[in-house]
């Protein structure tokens, strides 16, 4: 495992994806201070005040791992397991990996995949939280986390996710689904899902199915099984 700090980046993302030709191995974190163009899902800028953890990292996929979309399943498992070192029992993933404390969001994830790469892409509000037009943001401070630092929280977030990544190569995705259930939000709870073709759906949660995708009940009795979109708690 290597960390890299830098002073500023366009994107943490980006910046791994150009390391990837030049041979990056697998392990390899790289944090900026500060930001300047953070992307998070479906294209959105992700504001990057200083004083928050913006961060990436690689994994190099090898012959027999588990289906590589899952992997936003095992990045937000680890994601809520750090935050819960700080904050235990308030947080918790919104499909697929958001981080919440209550309605607000407290963290976001962005994947992008090259060959045999994928780039794992975290922003995590430690002291301030970016204003977004469409949803409600929070931090660590904001809950009482003051003594926690980008550096420290990086340092633990890396193990974990090491932890977790083993564990995904070694036993597929069930156990990380487990632990993703366990810390999602409940069933039954209301949803509204905007799905990549323009088309929304309301209804309540009901499972993830074995390939990480969720279950939405319908108010017409039928399931809905959703592999892309962005989700609305209720």
């Amino acid at each position: 495992m290597e960390i890299r700090t830098v002073a500023q980046s366009v994107s943490t993302n980006a910046d791994i994806l150009a390391l990837v030709a030049d041979g990056a191995t697998e392990g390899l974190w790289l944090r900026a201070e500060m930001q300047a163009g953070g992307r998070g899902r479906l294209d959105r800028v992700w504001e990057s005040p200083p004083g928050n953890l913006y961060c990436s990292t690689l994994i190099r996929l090898q012959p027999g791992d588990p289906p590589p979309p899952t992997l936003a399943l095992v990045a937000g498992v680890a994601v809520w397991q750090a935050v819960e070192m700080v904050l235990p029992g308030k947080a918790r993933i919104k499909w697929p990996n958001d981080i919440l404390v209550g309605p607000a969001k407290l963290s976001g994830m962005l994947l992008e995949r090259t060959g045999n790469a994928v780039v794992l892409g975290i922003g995590l509000n430690i002291m301030a939280p970016p204003v977004l037009p469409d949803r409600a943001t929070t931090s660590l401070w904001a809950h009482g986390a003051v003594d926690t630092d980008a550096t420290s929280m990086l340092s633990t977030l890396a193990e974990i996710f090491a932890a977790r990544l083993s564990q995904w190569r070694t036993y597929g995705l069930d156990p990380i689904r487990t632990l993703w259930l366990k810390a999602a939000h409940a069933s039954g709870t209301a949803i509204r899902a905007h799905l990549p073709d323009g088309t929304e759906l309301s209804g309540h949660f009901a499972d993830l199915d074995a390939s990480g995708a969720l279950i939405l009940d319908l108010a017409d009795g039928t399931r809905r099984t959703i592999h892309a979109g962005d989700i609305f708690l209720l």
